[in-house]
């Protein structure tokens, strides 16, 4: 089976977290500062806070920046549950925005409109959360220009975006939101096993991120309601979690870390040639925006079922699968889930998202990813797609 993405473990990996398993911390040590500063670096972000996943980290973001019961947090449809799930863990309520039908990303205009009848009702969000699918940025300048007419804050999900740039600028220098989060899950362009970190340039938001990620306790003085009883003391001052990375995750991220450009550029030349090869399938390829560099996390193609008939979006799925091709769906539209059609959503609410999930696959792209696996892959679909 070639997967539709896969972890890449070097001999260099698998040393530095050995030398953590030799060290005197497996957590809380120094290995978690060092991949922070390491990634800040990286985006041109002030301040990165590391964390277990990036649920967590999405999760922090919004308690950062207020969000709460009588609060809304806007989204794309076309995520994973993830995006929306973390303002229902604030006691917020959610509600989406569709997508651009070329680029698949939250769209600036039908945002702009939803906008502006949210103000006639009184309903603004506190927050927007822009998800960079694929790893292709949002237009994030459109974003943040309506943040400041209608007064809300900005979360970038840029789960699938680490090692993308817009604007010629990386993704994560939060140039045009206030917080933005990464994951390092394993099909990631790098991992840390399970992972994820906020960047920000905010002091007053990191300070309070890293609060959260730590059951709310601190051993700052400037922070506590009196003075240390001793050296051991601590205080939790607000209700945090434990969703602290630790030590073993961030000596794997931080040597990860040093072929993130490698691995986009790699992912980059496969999207080329997937591009050429797919070019005279009935299929509709990845549209890149020009003003971002995609980090290339996946490459989804919408097949136009309308030259395949009788063959079904199922039965091209399934016939990959079948050929040992390991394509994914990404993404079931969050609010055709059970669980939020509890809330009130309806199929129907969000045409371009549903229109995208009827037609699209997500095809193997990962940063090994051989010429001759690519050619497997694009065999077996041309047989799917044979009416």
């Amino acid at each position: 089976m070639i997967p539709y993405g896969r972890q890449d473990i070097s001999e260099a990996d698998i040393e530095a977290v050995v030398s953590v398993l030799k060290s005197d911390f497996l957590t809380q040590g120094p290995a978690v500062p060092r991949f922070e500063q390491a990634i800040a670096a990286h985006c041109g972000a002030a301040h990165a806070v590391a964390v277990n996943s990036a649920t967590s980290a999405l999760h922090i973001a919004c308690l950062a920046l207020g969000l709460g019961p009588g609060d809304w947090l806007w989204t794309s449809p076309v995520s994973f549950v993830a995006s929306s799930n973390c303002a229902l863990y604030c006691g917020a309520q959610v509600d989406f925005v569709d997508i651009d039908p070329r680029t698949y990303n939250l769209c600036p205009k039908a945002l702009e409109q939803k906008l502006v009848e949210a103000e006639k009702a009184g309903r603004l969000p506190k927050i927007v959360m822009p998800v960079h699918l694929c790893g292709q940025p949002c237009d994030m300048a459109a974003i943040a220009a309506l943040a400041r007419r209608f007064g809300f804050r900005v979360v970038e999900d840029a789960s699938h975006a680490i090692g993308g740039r817009y604007r010629d600028e990386p993704i994560g220098n939060c140039r045009y939101s206030d917080i933005t989060v990464f994951s390092f899950h394993p099909v990631k362009i790098i991992t840390t096993a399970e992972g994820g970190l906020a960047a920000t340039n905010d002091p007053q938001l990191a300070a309070r991120m890293e609060l959260l990620r730590s059951h709310g306790i601190t051993r700052n003085p400037s922070l506590m309601t009196h003075e240390p009883d001793g050296p051991w003391y601590y205080q939790q001052v607000d209700l945090g979690f434990n969703y602290r990375m630790t030590e073993l995750q961030a000596a794997l991220g931080l040597s990860q870390l040093d072929r993130l450009d490698h691995y986009v550029a790699q992912r980059h030349r496969l999207a080329r040639r997937y591009d050429e090869l797919l070019a005279e399938l009935p299929v509709t390829t990845p549209w890149q925006h020009p003003d971002g560099y995609s980090g290339l996390h996946l490459y989804v193609v919408r097949l136009r079922l309308d030259q395949i008939s009788p063959k079904t979006h199922r039965d091209v799925f399934e016939d990959l699968r079948a050929k040992g091709i390991g394509v994914n769906l990404h993404y079931i539209p969050i609010h055709t889930q059970p669980y939020y059609q509890k809330l009130g959503f309806r199929n129907g609410d969000f045409p371009q998202a549903e229109a995208h999930y009827a037609e699209a696959i997500s095809l193997p792209m990962f940063a090994t990813m051989t010429d001759a696996q690519q050619e497997l892959v694009v065999s077996a679909l041309t047989e799917a797609l044979s009416t």
